[in-house]
């Protein structure tokens, strides 16, 4: 297993972040390509988890600086035959370790309701009022 992170959006590593994404949020969830692939692209740090001596990408995950002292985790997903074998918890890991090194002191996400167990697994708590984000139901 392998975790790589980049800002470049011509990278091997970001287009295997969009790979899985569009696997998990375009074609299994059914959200609009033009929803998941934003503006903030080349703003965000993404990070995939490589399987198979870094040749297959498992996971991603990207994080979007908000200020100088927040950053905020967006786009974690597992593609469906690497689920339940704790990826996601690496991949968040190797995030958060980023984020601390470069000096933010506040990790926040918004997270779909079915998603709400795993992150308060990590330590995350929910705040806030349930919203619609892409039609899901986030926290």
């Amino acid at each position: 297993m392998q975790i790589s992170h980049t800002k470049d959006t011509l990278s091997q590593i970001y287009l295997d972040a969009l790979a899985i994404r569009n696997v998990v949020f375009i074609k299994e969830q059914q959200v609009p390509l033009e929803r998941e692939v934003d503006a903030y692209e080349a703003e965000t740090i993404h990070f995939v988890l490589y399987m198979d001596e870094g040749k297959r990408p498992a996971a991603t995950v990207r994080l979007l600086p908000v200020d100088d002292k927040k950053i905020k985790v967006q786009r974690m997903a597992v593609l469906s035959d690497f689920r339940s074998m704790g990826l996601g918890s690496k991949v968040m890991d190797a995030a958060e370790e980023f984020a601390k090194e470069q000096g933010y002191e506040t990790i926040m996400l918004g997270a779909q309701l079915t998603a709400k167990p795993f992150y308060e697994h990590l330590g995350y708590s929910a705040k806030g009022e349930v919203f619609l984000d892409a039609g899901i139901k986030h926290i």
